[in-house]
């Protein structure tokens, strides 16, 4: 059985989490549930997808509060 850990982060969720840490958009994706294997050079799509996760909670207005 697959841990969690071992399971691809997509990258929209990645442009949501760095929407709601406020920072800056950088599209990427990480190939493991933990942040070890971060993967900038993406396709289109997945720029794309990114794109649409920042910009979703941008317009939800979820951000952390610190």
């Amino acid at each position: 059985m697959e841990s969690p850990a071992d399971r691809p982060v997509s990258p929209r969720d990645r442009g949501a989490a760095d929407s709601y840490y406020r920072r800056p958009p950088k599209p990427h994706k990480w190939m493991d549930g933990l942040g070890r294997f971060r993967v900038d050079d993406l396709s289109p799509d997945e720029i794309k997808e990114y794109n649409e996760g920042y910009d979703q909670n941008e317009r939800d207005g979820a951000h952390k509060e610190w």
